[in-house]
C-alpha cells in the first residue's frame, strides 16, 4: 500500500486496454504502484513545466543552458580555490624551501682589490679625491 495514502479510497479511471497494458508495464520497471507512478509522473510534469503535448526543443535548450551555467560556476569555484591555495600554501612553502636550500654566501665587508688601491692612493695623497682618472693613476704609481 501506498504510504500516506492508506485511506483514501479508487477511483476509476477510462483508459483503453493497450494503453492500461504498457502503463502496468511501465509501473513495474519503476517498482511503483500505478497510484505513485502516476503522481509521480504528475509532478515531474509540473516542476519542470513540461507539457506532454510540446516538443521538448526549446526546454531542452534551456536545461542544458542551466547546466552549462552551473559547471562554468563550479569551475569558477575550483580555480578561485586552487588560485587561493597557490597563494596562500605553495608559494609560501616554495620560498622557505629555496631559502633553506639556499647557500648564501656571507657579505665580506672587505673592500676589493680596486678599493685597497683608493685606500693607499688616499693614505699617500691626503686630500685628494678619488675619480676614475686618479684610479688609474693611482693603480701606475703603485705598479712603478
Amino acid at each position: 500500500m501506498d504510504k500516506g495514502f492508506k485511506k483514501e479510497r479508487f477511483e476509476k479511471l477510462g483508459i483503453k486496454a493497450s494503453v492500461a497494458d504498457r502503463f502496468r508495464k511501465f509501473c513495474k520497471k519503476m517498482s511503483k504502484s500505478q497510484s505513485m507512478t502516476l503522481l509521480m509522473m504528475l509532478d515531474f510534469f509540473e516542476e519542470n513545466g513540461i507539457s506532454p503535448a510540446e516538443s521538448m526543443g526549446p526546454n531542452m535548450e534551456t536545461l542544458e543552458k542551466r547546466i552549462s551555467l552551473l559547471i562554468k560556476k563550479r569551475m569558477n569555484g575550483m580555480i578561485s580555490i586552487m588560485k587561493d591555495i597557490e597563494k596562500n600554501q605553495t608559494k609560501p612553502t616554495v620560498a622557505m624551501l629555496q631559502s633553506l636550500f639556499e647557500q648564501a654566501e656571507p657579505k665580506d665587508e672587505r673592500p676589493l682589490m680596486i678599493e685597497k688601491k683608493r685606500l693607499v692612493f688616499e693614505e699617500e695623497n691626503p686630500g685628494k679625491t678619488f675619480s676614475d682618472n686618479s684610479r688609474v693613476s693611482a693603480i701606475e704609481k703603485s705598479k712603478s
